[in-house]
């Protein structure tokens, strides 16, 4: 792999990369790390370095939350309405670079530009719901029912927050906990992951520009994250954890949390089924299927990994949604012809090429793709197994990946029992033309979010997140600013 600049990159990608901090972001504007690190940020396309920026140390780290600390009574006492016009501003200013943001996300992470433009508008979509959420932060008094006083009851913002973040989303991750972590008046810290630290800089650029305070954001950038986020964690300076990652991560979190009894948000793993019954729309399934599969390339927490479909219409969902997926054309996200960029990494690829052979090998049919790419980067092809085995690991293991394995069923009761049988509960898919089995269904998977007859769930105004092994705390939706908000009773005479 070149150490240099991608030759692969136009004129135009080379002038934004240019145009990108690729220092830390302390106190409201680019400083270089303690020890003047750099750590690579590659083209998952063709492996090849797109830039170097900043690898923060833990006293980056600490100087960080110093800041945040210093400006957090000041930014607790902003007016709502100031702080909503802040973020409002930055929605504005993500809709006016919406192009640069996606072409970005695109190189750092490979995804089709068509999947990054998408992501700008979800995600600066945040911005604007937690915009209008600021303003609606809401207490409530009471006589108390023994008549011997009044019962007020507060929010307060809870200090100093932690994000952590993947590479899957560059943006939306990062703005579904800034929105409302700002919107209530709490400082924050991003932590992006080492393979796409370009979208989130480039967007402190953006926030800092609307307005916001120095000190109240801060984005550090860095290739030894436990060694930077641990002291961060076992700082009592620090009052919230909000992470998305895996869940075995998530519980190492959770567990370095409970030293400071931190209020913690876990986002965490997902395998998500996706039901067809035999009275479903087959077309509109196979729609769904592609939404609900391919959004992403499938590296998606929400991604459907297991379709469980009724016998009786197995086939013929299996045939459309072949050739649906054999339309998924490959190649370097920034071409326009292309349906389905890289993976992220090696590593990646290999997991998802291993996951396929496992089920191959224990009598799955692969009835497209199921080899990876030769060539420079990091592609595996949209790929379709059927008559999936139980034993086989793509139904326990999320696969993250542009893999569609289908297994049958015969009764609903079955159906149900198979999506339930897994540890994650994040989401759930449903496709039946009756609305009594459709709500029957949905109140019987243990998942967090259900979408019936539908293949994308994701909403700034619904409340994202899961039960079970999939974490607990919610993104969005009115439900979102709670998560970054104290309650106090105060009891009045």
């Amino acid at each position: 792999m070149s150490e240099g600049t991608s030759s692969a990159a136009t004129t135009r990608e080379k002038d934004l990369i240019a145009s990108v901090p690729t220092k830390l972001w302390i106190g409201g504007k680019q400083v270089d790390a303690e020890n003047g690190a750099t750590f690579p940020v590659r083209d998952p396309s063709t492996g090849e370095v797109l830039t170097e920026v900043a690898d923060a140390s833990p006293a980056d780290a600490a100087r960080a939350l110093d800041e945040a600390v210093a400006v957090q009574k000041s930014w607790a006492a902003t007016p709502a309405r100031q702080r909503g016009e802040i973020l409002r501003a930055v929605f504005e200013s993500i809709t006016e670079h919406a192009d640069d943001i996606a072409l970005l996300m695109t190189l750092e992470m490979g995804k089709a530009f068509a999947e990054s433009q998408a992501e700008v508008k979800y995600g600066g979509e945040f911005f604007r719901w937690f915009s209008e959420e600021a303003v609606r932060i809401a207490g409530r008094y009471t006589p108390a029912p023994a008549g011997n006083g009044r019962i007020l009851v507060t929010k307060q913002p809870v200090g100093p927050v932690l994000a952590i973040t993947p590479w899957n989303f560059p943006l939306a991750m990062g703005t579904r906990k800034i929105g409302p972590a700002l919107a209530a008046g709490c400082t924050i810290l991003v932590k992006p992951a080492s393979e796409t630290p370009l979208t989130m800089l480039y967007l402190a650029k953006l926030i800092s520009e609307a307005g916001l305070p120095e000190g109240v954001l801060s984005v550090l950038p860095t290739s030894k994250s436990s060694a930077v986020t641990g002291p961060l964690i076992d700082d009592p300076r620090l009052r919230k954890l909000t992470f998305t990652g895996s869940t075995e991560v998530g519980r190492m979190l959770v567990e370095k949390s409970s030293k400071n009894l931190l209020r913690t948000s876990m986002e965490l793993g997902g395998n998500a089924p996706f039901v067809v019954f035999d009275d479903a729309d087959i077309d509109a399934a196979v729609e769904g299927a592609m939404l609900a599969k391919m959004r992403n390339g499938g590296e998606a927490c929400t991604a459907a990994n297991r379709f469980h479909v009724q016998n009786s219409v197995k086939d013929e969902f299996v045939a459309k949604v072949t050739e649906k997926m054999r339309t998924m054309t490959v190649g370097r996200g920034s071409d326009p012809d292309t349906k389905l960029g890289p993976l992220i990494n090696e590593e990646q690829r290999d997991t998802v090429a291993e996951l396929v052979d496992d089920a191959a090998s224990k009598g799955a049919t692969v009835a497209l793709g199921g080899t990876a790419e030769e060539g420079p980067g990091w592609f595996y092809p949209a790929t379709v197994l059927t008559d999936v085995p139980g034993d086989a690991r793509i139904l326990s293991e999320e696969v993250f990946g542009p893999v569609l394995a289908v297994r049958g069923f015969e009764t609903e009761e079955d159906g149900i029992a198979a999506a339930n049988d897994t540890e994650f509960g994040l989401a759930a898919y449903i496709f039946t033309r009756d609305l009594d089995r459709a709500l029957r269904v949905a109140e019987a998977v243990e998942t967090g979010m259900v979408g019936v007859n539908r293949g994308v769930i994701s909403d700034a105004a619904a409340p994202f997140g899961g039960i079970k092994a999939s974490g607990f705390g919610r993104e969005g939706g009115s439900e979102g600013i709670e998560e970054y908000l104290e309650t106090k009773y105060i009891a009045l005479q």
